[in-house]
């Protein structure tokens, strides 16, 4: 009888890529495990217990982000949308759609640089305002770009049709565009959420260390050499993802097929 080496070749790709994720989740949980101990000195909840305290800030850190990133997922999502429709009617879209290609030619860094005098002279600089007018200005393009493909033909002839039949802009707005633009909307969503969700960068640039999301805090830690509390920051970090990742397959990708 031929043995297959398939099913085990898929085991260990399955255990190299769950790896970093498991020992980042048994590292949060632990403590005083330094070289050459095999096994941490402690292992518990302490690390965790700590984040319901205002001592390390990870969950005031973590409401910051979600409110950062909800907010710029859901304004770059409905503008991009909006705004994309009327980039794709236009004589010059091509020219138009080039330019919001252009926060991506630099780095965040660079760009939020950039940005910086400007924020300073109207009072957004190092404060959560400004932090989400910066991830906007990254976030809005790629929704512009995703909405590029949205708009084609076969929408502008259902358009007219609704036109053609006495429909009003808002008729074919919310009866026809919406409803067909719902799974892109919130694939869009989902995507501009995670870009500042994870976004560094600019955050670090605009918000000056005042405002301290959860990417801030992950890098904080590991300069300070806390593993412990990095691991926990980043198991913070990937849980938001990870639930939008579900949602998306759950209730998105399977309208799609």
């Amino acid at each position: 009888m031929k043995s297959s080496w398939k099913p085990y070749i898929l085991t260990l790709i399955v255990l190299l890529i769950t790896f970093p994720f498991i020992f980042m989740v048994l590292l949060s949980l632990s403590s005083s495990w330094r070289f050459p101990d095999v096994l941490p000195g402690y292992f518990g909840f302490k690390n965790w217990v700590t984040v319901l305290n205002s001592e390390a800030g990870l969950l005031q850190s973590f409401i910051i982000s979600v409110v950062i990133s909800l907010a710029v997922g859901m304004v770059s999502t409905i503008s991009g949308f909006l705004i994309s429709r009327a980039v794709f009617y236009h004589k010059n879209k091509r020219i138009l759609t080039l330019f919001a290609y252009f926060p991506y030619v630099l780095a965040p860094v660079v760009f939020g640089a950039c940005l910086s005098f400007f924020f300073l002279k109207i009072g957004l600089f190092g404060n959560v305002t400004g932090v989400i007018v910066a991830q906007f200005l990254v976030a809005f393009p790629y929704a512009l770009i995703f909405f590029g493909s949205f708009w084609n033909k076969k929408i502008k002839s259902y358009e007219d049709l609704v036109a053609t039949l006495g429909g009003t802009s808002r008729q074919t707005f919310f009866k026809v565009l919406l409803p067909l633009a719902k799974s892109m909307l919130l694939i869009c969503f989902f995507q501009t959420f995670l870009i500042s969700w994870f976004e560094y960068g600019l955050t670090s640039i605009i918000g000056v260390g005042k405002v301290q999301t959860l990417t801030i805090k992950v890098f904080l830690f590991i300069k300070e050499a806390n593993y412990y509390y990095g691991a926990l920051s980043c198991c913070l970090l990937i849980f938001p993802p990870v639930v939008l990742l579900y949602f998306n397959k759950r209730y998105v990708f399977k309208n799609l097929v």
